[in-house]
């Protein structure tokens, strides 16, 4: 990777005063999951046109591109997908983010079903911690909500591999009502005993193929509360500036959970992140359809720093506040914002 100086400022910031601190990149579109929250079958079945080999991010393209965000002030990355792990070269890419860019947190979140071979190597390669999305401990649920009747215990093994090679894991369950928000306290009780946050996450209206609807929203104080009931709770101050969770403890001392609630109480307005697609496109919000081809610009010949300035005139012209615009227009009683948007994993 090149270096030379640079004009921009190190601390960019978008029109609403918002810095660049934290990245997604998905490294890849594949999923061996079918989630109808997520990437359902009758939309992602046989005949879908997943990215080829030319159309990816290629390691060291990766490395470039988290590089020239790394220069404008990006602290945290996250390695998302669809899954993640189906990448054979996940490892090589943490350890390039940790030792060749010097990041200090990297992340990653997966469905589980590929952790318990790879989690060993994942924290010899440095990773950070992990994110493991479990939305059901009843083997017919979670098969039903992965989509292909995938067995959860694969994954809880994963789970246990993990903070057995000594990776901090964090519980991901979107809660939808009718589905599986009975479960809400037994997900508590069992990942509590063995030490690990659970993150309770609403249901969120990203795209059009996840069949979202307001009435399958649990909202986050009724999480809270409910759990509360069982176990009195305590509110936790966010770890920096941006945490999407509201952290919440547990008065007896065994650990805390988490409350994402982008639907009921959006968080819009401290928001840092930026989204990589797997096909190198920048999205500066979650639920917008414009990308920037990042990837194109950098296989035109743009040096580092061009790239990294490249970047801070796309974040400095940042106005994004889908879900405050949504809520905005929910409480005066009009249609939420129509979002048409690819799949840019979260």
């Amino acid at each position: 990777m090149t270096s030379e100086p640079n004009s921009f400022p190190p601390d960019v910031r978008d029109r609403l005063h918002r810095p660049l601190r934290d990245l997604r990149i998905s490294v890849t579109d594949r999923c061996n999951f079918r989630c109808p929250y997520c990437m359902p079958k009758e939309v992602f079945g046989a005949g879908h046109a997943f990215l080829k080999d030319p159309q990816l991010m290629s390691l060291g393209e990766l490395v470039r591109i988290a590089g020239a965000f790394r220069a404008l002030g990006v602290e945290k990355v996250r390695l998302t997908g669809g899954e993640p792990l189906l990448r054979a070269d996940v490892p090589d890419l943490v350890r390039a983010l940790k030792q060749e860019l010097g990041l200090p947190d990297v992340a990653l979140t997966t469905n589980g079903w590929m952790l318990e071979k790879r989690a060993a190597a994942l924290k010899a390669a440095g990773l950070d911690r992990v994110n493991v999305s479990v939305d059901s401990l009843d083997e017919a649920r979670a098969g039903q909500l992965n989509g292909l009747g995938f067995n959860v215990a694969r994954v809880l093994r994963g789970v246990d591999a993990a903070a057995a090679a000594g990776l901090p894991v964090k519980i991901n369950t979107v809660v939808q009502r009718g589905v599986n928000d009975g479960e809400v306290l037994a997900l508590c009780e069992y990942f509590r005993a063995r030490g690990h946050t659970v993150r309770f996450i609403e249901f969120m209206d990203v795209g059009n193929t996840n069949h979202w609807s307001a009435e399958r929203v649990v909202p986050a104080r009724e999480l809270v509360a409910r759990i509360a009931a069982q176990w009195p709770l305590e509110p936790v101050g966010p770890a920096y500036r941006g945490e999407v969770a509201a952290r919440y403890r547990y008065v007896d001392g065994a650990g805390e959970i988490g409350v994402i609630s982008s639907v009921t109480e959006p968080f819009c307005r401290d928001c840092h992140r930026a989204r990589l697609s797997a096909d190198g496109k920048l999205y500066t919000c979650l639920f917008t359809s414009l990308g920037h081809d990042v990837l194109g610009r950098l296989r035109g010949g743009a040096s580092d720093g061009e790239m990294a300035e490249y970047l801070a005139g796309i974040w400095g012209a940042r106005t994004d506040r889908y879900s405050d615009e949504r809520a905005e227009l929910l409480a005066a009683g009009q249609t939420r914002p129509k979002v048409e948007m690819s799949y840019i994993g979260g």
